[in-house]
């Protein structure tokens, strides 16, 4: 059994269909990444998994759970972790409230206090924050924080919503450094990511989005090797 299956999802916004009935999967210890235009729907599929919309038709399953109506908190519990595009970070409160914020339902204050520790372990910058406001963060230090606070929960699935937005070319490197790392580590992950060509140089397979439905499926190897891909997301003629 994947640890995660969409089979057949429709969600939109009112009246306009964002996601056409596409069905995906994601197996225990993987990275796959959605990649597609702006508009495809990828950012729509990690908000529909993660119970910020549900589903008109179709199922989502969690390691056999079904999330199809389940509300956030509770898909949190679970085990799934989303940081969103935008990072979302609460920019009035402090490194450390921000992270403390993730961790919200963990009732142990060592478990708190040690997943912290690991955090800053992946980010040394943020130790050296801790107590500055989240608003004042470069913006590459707040994506730091924002991954940091979606590990807080200690999720056995990690989605992650445009990682390298905004971002100068070195620490879009640092980032995808430590998201592969943390895979390496076993957490499972769900990229959504523009750059096509650096999310599937960490990816083990990958999913083209066009229009709310999945046109294409493979592994993120031969993805990099199709010519239509190349042309139509990695710049290559």
């Amino acid at each position: 059994m994947s640890l995660l299956t969409l089979t057949n999802i429709h969600s939109g916004y009112g009246h306009i269909q964002a996601l056409k009935g596409i069905s995906i999967t994601v197996e225990q210890g993987e990275i796959v990444t959605l990649i597609g235009s702006n508009g495809a729907g990828k950012s729509t599929t990690l908000r529909t998994i993660s119970g910020m919309m549900h589903p008109s038709a179709g199922q989502i399953l969690f390691d056999g759970q079904d999330l199809s109506r389940m509300e956030p908190h509770t898909i949190v519990l679970a085990g799934l972790g989303h940081v969103p595009e935008g990072r979302g970070i609460f920019p009035k409160l402090t490194v450390r409230e921000n992270l403390e914020m993730g961790a919200f339902t963990v009732r142990s204050p060592a478990l708190v206090q040690e997943r912290m520790a690991s955090g800053f372990e992946l980010f040394p910058r943020l130790k050296e924050r801790i107590d500055q406001y989240g608003g004042t963060l470069s913006g590459g230090e707040q994506q730091m924080l924002a991954i940091a606070r979606g590990l807080m929960m200690g999720p056995r699935l990690l989605m992650l919503d445009e990682p390298s937005m905004g971002l100068a070319p070195v620490l879009v490197e640092l980032i995808f450094d430590i998201v592969k790392a943390l895979n390496e580590k076993g957490t499972t992950i769900l990229l959504v990511e523009q750059n096509a060509l650096m999310a599937l140089s960490i990816a083990h397979r990958g999913y083209v989005l066009q229009n709310g439905e999945i046109v294409l499926s493979d592994t993120a190897d031969n993805l990099r090797r199709n010519e239509a891909v190349q042309k139509a997301y990695l710049g290559i003629n």
